[in-house]
């Protein structure tokens, strides 16, 4: 009975104070609340035990409990609490020299707190890059239609999901949008004449006038999108002809997700000019974000003059205790072989979700790496997207049998009818298992409806 009385005031605390991010207000719902976790695992405070089919939010990579990252964070707390990148630390100055060798260039990073505030950081650089550079014309941004950048302002008018953005307005001036790559409802031929789409719109704006182009290499929260790799190569051919700079948001793809240690590596031959980080860069144990710019860009804010350096600050934007635990969790990545791992395991997986492309509710299996969508479907032969209504109970059931899965909820009017799900990537083997035969039986059952 304590415990039951002590449950029940937490939930009306909740209620009461809690602010949850997209949630409906529901007063007859009672909130989740975690108490506790253990790899892929966490139990709520009524005991329940659940496979957290989506990472948190895309970013428990490494799963709960992992000690020497709790370690490592708690050991450079107890040296050097904290410290302004106004100045510098020794796992700031680490940790900028990993990601420059893992992205295979020479990069310079600046650090903030979140993947938002990364691609904030990185639309500010390009900007003031063409500036200095010669060219002060220069801009506008292009980001795909279904993506996602982030919440805050000028992220947010990158983000084209409708439903994201509706209240919220007016967006931040100079954000363009295109159709994204999308075999199963292709707007184009095939995915190369999607990205000679985007030339046609750097050419009808004006070359002048376009700073960059932001995207993910697999758009993930807007539907889980997977071009070919052959579409980022053309992206970034188009990007060089035109001196645009390309941006990838490798905020959910960076750090194995995808099965590469970066998203952008699938693609043989693209180097970005500039890539932002967070989610996995730490695997959700500390808040942190990344901005890393090709070097050959940075020298432009070396050159001598009252406001030719970057004019930007960052309170808590590369924590030593957030460096550090980065550093670790990179350590553990490379250590036990995660990013060929989930490449092996991943494959396995989608081959056995793609079954249900047999069910009549299903339109399409998409997956790479740990990162798959199911997409729901009225009608297999118009392509029909399912109701909202479907996808949510199908979420519900899953929860029921202990699996927590995702969904593109709050992005596309009339086609929020994708399953989302991307468990982290320690998950062992028969995590996966009860993860597929979940999500396979719950779906079969609403199939027979």
């Amino acid at each position: 009975m304590q415990v039951q009385t002590e449950n029940q005031r937490l939930i009306e605390k909740d209620k009461e104070h809690l602010w949850h991010s997209m949630s409906r207000f529901n007063p007859n719902g009672n909130p989740t609340i975690a108490t506790q976790g253990e790899g892929s695992w966490f139990s709520d405070v009524d005991g329940n035990r659940y496979l957290d089919g989506v990472s948190g939010l895309w970013c428990l990579n490494l799963g709960h409990g992992r000690k020497e990252i709790a370690q490592a964070a708690y050991d450079q707390m107890l040296n050097l609490s904290y410290f302004p990148l106004t100045l510098s630390h020794v796992p700031a100055i680490d940790l900028s020299a990993k990601l420059s060798d893992l992205l295979g260039g020479s990069y310079t990073t600046y650090f903030s707190n979140s993947g938002s505030e990364a691609n904030e950081v990185a639309f500010k650089i390009a900007r003031q890059y063409h500036v200095q550079n010669g060219n002060p014309g220069k801009y506008k941004f292009i980001s795909r239609y279904r993506a996602y950048h982030g919440s805050t302002l000028g992220a947010l008018s990158a983000t084209a999901q409708a439903n994201r953005k509706e209240k919220y307005g007016p967006n931040a001036s100079g954000f363009l949008h295109v159709p994204p790559p999308y075999p199963y409802r292709q707007t184009f031929a095939d995915d190369l004449a999607a990205a000679e789409y985007l030339r046609e719109v750097i050419t009808w704006e004006g070359p002048e006038t376009v700073a960059g182009v932001i995207l993910e290499p697999f758009i993930s929260g807007g539907g889980v999108l997977i071009p070919s790799t052959e579409y980022l190569q053309r992206v970034a051919e188009i990007c060089k002809e035109y001196d645009v700079l390309l941006i990838t948001d490798e905020v959910v793809s960076g750090f194995g997700r995808t099965g590469e240690m970066f998203g952008f590596m699938h693609s043989a031959g693209v180097q970005p000019d500039i890539v932002t980080m967070a989610k996995g860069l730490t695997s959700g144990y500390m808040p942190l974000g990344a901005t890393s710019v090709r070097s050959s860009i940075y020298e432009k804010f070396k050159e001598p003059g009252d406001k030719q350096h970057f004019r930007h600050v960052s309170t808590f934007g590369g924590h030593p205790a957030a460096c550090a635990v980065a550093l670790k969790n990179i350590e553990i990545i490379e250590e036990e072989k995660i990013v060929e791992r989930v490449a092996e395991l991943g494959r396995s997986v989608l081959t056995e979700l793609k079954k249900l492309e047999g069910l009549s509710c299903v339109g399409e299996v998409r997956g790479i790496g740990f990162l798959f969508g199911i997409e729901l479907v009225a009608d297999k032969e118009t392509k029909e997207p399912a109701a909202e209504a479907l996808s949510g109970q199908i979420i519900a059931a899953c929860k029921e049998k202990g699996l927590i899965i995702g969904r593109n909820g709050d992005t596309i009017p009339g086609y929020q009818n994708v399953l989302i799900i991307a468990p982290p990537l320690s998950s062992t083997v028969g995590d996966l298992r009860f993860l597929v035969d979940t999500v396979t039986s719950v779906i079969e059952e609403f199939d027979k409806k």
